[in-house]
């Protein structure tokens, strides 16, 4: 049996004007301890990673896809329903709002099973057809196998995005959909509530690489 990584946090997509469009992860718990990273797409299509450490950026690359990548300090908090990001070429500050139809709908599922890889495996197809673009589970890079567990689902009602510091303009829908991997993010902003699991068939014993307890 292959390796097994857990990482346990929140997910925000933000889309904006310009077309500049971030990924945030926010994690709590995760192989790597706490952490947060960006992935971005620019205009142009091409794909950013900014990631805190050398070992977080190999993980997050090899199981992604990007064009760059960049060691930044990410500052990341989410509190008081806004999330605040200061990392390299990008800041930003959201506003997070109501809970979703989708997001009550997700709550209602006992954690345990929402975040399970057989149910998520199972509902995939259904996640599709809810969020176009969206999937529960699918291949990653270097021959692993990923699952997106949501168990709540916010709308960002505000946002105020600064690349390299230039306003990148209002808040707008994630389109096109990212790029970054098998699943894109719900068109609509949102901050997702989620237990990402990722699982190395290959079974990598690399020591920067250990699988979560």
């Amino acid at each position: 049996m292959g390796n097994r990584w857990i990482f346990d946090g929140h997910i925000a997509g933000i889309g904006t004007a310009s077309g500049l469009r971030a990924v945030v992860g926010v994690w709590q718990e995760s192989p790597f301890g706490s952490f947060a990273d960006v992935m971005v797409q620019q205009p142009s299509g091409h794909r950013l990673l900014l990631a805190p450490t050398r070992e977080v950026a190999a993980f997050i690359a090899a199981t992604y896809s990007f064009d760059s990548v960049q060691l930044v300090d990410v500052n990341a908090v989410f509190a008081d329903h806004r999330l605040t990001v200061d990392a390299g070429p990008l800041q930003l500050s959201a506003g997070v709002g109501r809970r979703t139809l989708l997001g009550t709908a997700l709550r209602a599922v006992p954690r345990p099973l929402a975040v399970h890889p057989a149910w998520l495996q199972a509902i995939s197809p259904l996640a599709g057809l809810l969020s176009p673009g969206a999937r529960t589970s699918g291949s990653a890079g270097s021959g692993r196998l990923e699952y997106y567990g949501v168990s709540d689902l916010h709308h960002i009602s505000s946002a105020v995005v600064r690349w390299n510091g230039a306003h990148a303009g209002e808040l707008a829908p994630i389109n096109p959909a990212v790029t970054f991997g098998f699943s894109s993010v719900p068109a609509r902003p949102g901050l997702a509530r989620v237990r990402t699991t990722v699982l190395d068939a290959a079974g990598d014993k690399s020591p920067s690489r250990r699988p979560a307890e």
